[in-house]
């Protein structure tokens, strides 16, 4: 007598739901709160119920099969069940991880986020600071903020905000080596910006190629580096508006002459939208954004 197919175990449908949202089975192992192993063996068990691959892994990192779309589908459905079984119905649980570049985690995302664990206190948030270009795979975060806007394959992307890179410097360090009245002025003065070798965002790279080459300066990778640099009259900083703009130490350089636009966009997996936790997230830093004077 042939044996009946098994019918896929539900801890193992829902461990395939983590690890789908985040791309990564360590990553999935640290959400749940077990192992590496513990979310093999479950998405094992659950490629065997079902009779095929659910995950696959490719060049950009774990995809998801058609058939693990399938599995995905009732995977969502029955959290979204779950959920109604809560005394709260529209409270939101679990953990959501976040990299963003250090200015915008600290001006915008931190303010957010602390909004949104008063309305879900059950909710843990991950803040990873880190200013690169966007990663063609995204494991291991359910949400990323990148400066411009992102080339991605099989995922979703959304403007946030725009600001702009903008000169600044003291009052001291202006009346001491005097005030820049051109682009061609700034070759005398120090330029506190990123390291170049460092420097992995071609947006952020392309703002200083119209300036002219800068004597010796302080250079880092961190634009609160930059910030402090000018503030401590060591020359002029290429500092973010909404920083600039908020520090009563500095003055903008060359206001009306130069500025370089740039905009923050979120990248998220392609069933990124679908979680209530990154929908959350991404509607909060929205929220915030919204409620800020002059901030488009």
């Amino acid at each position: 007598m042939a044996s009946l197919p098994r019918e896929p175990q539900l801890d193992a449908l829902m461990t395939f739901l983590v690890a789908a949202r985040l791309g990564r089975y360590t990553a999935a192992a640290e959400v749940l709160g077990v192992n590496h192993s513990t979310v093999s063996r479950r998405i094992a068990a659950l490629e065997e119920a079902m009779g095929g691959r659910v995950l696959v892994r490719t060049a950009a990192g774990w995809d998801i099969t058609p058939l693990g779309r399938r599995a995905l589908a009732v995977a969502e459905r029955i959290e979204a069940s779950v959920r109604e079984l809560a005394d709260d119905g529209g409270a939101v649980q679990g953990m959501v991880r976040i990299a963003a570049p250090e200015a915008f985690t600290s001006v915008f995302l931190v303010p957010a986020m602390a909004a949104l664990q008063q309305r879900h206190p059950a909710l843990a948030v991950e803040l990873i600071a880190a200013t690169q270009r966007v990663r063609q795979n995204r494991s291991g975060v359910d949400l990323e903020i990148v400066v411009g806007r992102p080339q991605v394959h099989r995922a979703f992307a959304a403007a946030i905000c725009d600001y702009a890179l903008v000169l600044y410097a003291t009052p001291e360090y202006l009346a001491r080596e005097g005030t820049p009245t051109s682009i061609a002025d700034l070759a005398r003065h120090p330029l506190n910006y990123y390291i170049e070798s460092s420097l992995q965002v071609d947006e952020l790279d392309r703002a200083v190629q119209g300036l002219p080459a800068s004597p010796a300066s302080i250079r880092s990778t961190s634009v609160f580096a930059h910030v402090e640099a000018a503030a401590a009259g060591a020359g002029i900083g290429l500092l973010p508006d909404f920083l600039g703009d908020a520090d009563p130490r500095l003055v903008r350089v060359l206001d009306g002459v130069f500025s370089h636009p740039l905009g923050y966009w979120a990248v998220t997996r392609d069933e990124g939208p679908r979680n209530p936790v990154v929908a959350e997230a991404l509607g909060a830093i929205r929220e915030h954004i919204a409620a800020l004077p002059d901030r488009p």
